[in-house]
């Protein structure tokens, strides 16, 4: 348990998104294995910040530039970056639905706010010649649900393209640029959304989010994750255990995606 203890010891990391679900755990994570975290949210959360904390609004390309220059002069430039931060208020019932400005919102938060702190981040990476870097996105990003989140799974489609390619420019130069796609994952934004969604549908949380899994072609292990289990698989991609791992998406969804 030491030894675990201190597998990123020394090393700085920022987690954006990661005051709660999944980026909360993903933070409690690196900082259990000895990194020193630093989460970002718009606000800070309420009572006692257990990590060192930057507010941004990552649909604000300018708060996204601030953040940058506020962690690498009071932090240091990290050696790990995890673009936790996304979501949708976007309605369901497909496309008809959606007006330009419910694709420009997914636009902003589940793509190009990655692709601006990237762009702020990695440079200077590259500058240490070595770093990586994880994108968080969604099992929605490979298999499509046009019924109920249409705009955030092209949205996570686009992201995991951006992730390959932008892996295959930097390995040359040290970094490691990876994405981490979980299923349905048990935090308080998935019940939001489930209870949103069952309203819209007319039926109950339950058998709103039965039809989910049934759309998604059935959860084997029959149930949703939480988030210390998508944690643990950040925490291994980002150690030397995975120091030749690039450009790969790992899926976490309980053995939904039907592909071999």
């Amino acid at each position: 348990m030491e030894k675990s203890a201190k597998e990123l010891s020394g090393k700085i990391a920022l987690v954006t998104g990661g005051t709660k679900g999944i980026g909360k755990a993903i933070a409690e994570k690196l900082a259990f294995e000895g990194a020193t975290v630093v989460v970002t949210a718009r606000k800070p959360p309420e009572g006692k910040i257990e990590h060192h904390f930057i507010a941004a609004d990552f649909t604000d390309s300018s708060d996204i530039t601030s953040l940058a220059e506020t962690m690498v002069q009071q932090y240091g430039i990290p050696a790990i970056l995890i673009n936790n931060v996304g979501g949708t208020s976007s309605p369901a019932g497909g496309f008809q639905m959606l007006s330009d400005e419910d694709w420009g919102r997914d636009i902003e938060l589940n793509l190009m706010a990655s692709i601006r702190l990237d762009k702020a981040i990695v440079p200077k990476m590259i500058g240490n010649k070595s770093g990586v870097v994880i994108h968080i996105s969604s099992l929605n990003g490979k298999i499509p649900l046009y019924q109920s989140n249409f705009s955030y799974g092209v949205m996570k489609s686009a992201l995991n393209a951006y992730s390959k390619t932008l892996a295959n420019e930097v390995a040359g130069h040290g970094i490691r640029v990876n994405t981490v796609s979980p299923g349905m994952v048990r935090t308080t934004a998935m019940e939001s959304f489930l209870q949103s969604y069952a309203k819209s549908i007319g039926k109950t949380v339950t058998e709103a989010a039965q039809q989910i899994m049934d759309g998604l072609g059935g959860v084997p292990l029959n149930r949703l994750a939480e988030p210390e289990e998508i944690a643990s698989l950040v925490a291994f991609l980002v150690s030397d255990g995975a120091a030749y791992i690039t450009g790969a998406n790992m899926l976490a969804d309980g053995g939904t995606y039907p592909a071999v």
